[in-house]
């Protein structure tokens, strides 16, 4: 988070402007202003991954819905932790045939066929 965005949330903080109006399971707080309509952010705890907002959060910022997410928000069965974006990292996903990994490819198994116009 850039110190400008720091100093302007603790300005109007201070002056009433806005407020805090809650946090996430990763610790990241979210602020609104005061006045009706006014901007909503976010100050993320740690790193800057805009990944680690929640659902729910990233509705309410996004000025989707006007009801803030409670602890526990909606998720579904079939949703999966937060797992954070490892593009660019030494854990970051190479599938075979990457330079990493060797550079070899396992070999074509003559199932493809090409497609030809007619």
């Amino acid at each position: 988070m850039s110190i400008r965005t720091r100093v302007v949330t603790w300005f109007k903080e201070r002056t009433g402007r806005a407020r805090q109006v809650g946090t996430d399971q990763f610790g990241n707080r979210y602020y609104q202003e005061t006045r009706p309509g006014g901007r909503r952010w976010v100050i993320y705890n740690g790193v800057e991954e805009a990944s680690k907002v929640p659902p729910g959060w990233n509705r309410w910022l996004h000025k989707t819905t006007d009801e803030l997410p409670g602890n526990d928000t909606d998720h579904y069965a079939w949703e999966r932790p937060f797992h954070p974006n490892l593009t660019g990292t030494v854990h970051a996903y190479k599938p075979a045939g990457h330079l990493d990994k060797g550079g070899r490819r396992p070999h074509a198994t003559g199932d493809y066929e090409a497609w030809q116009p007619e």
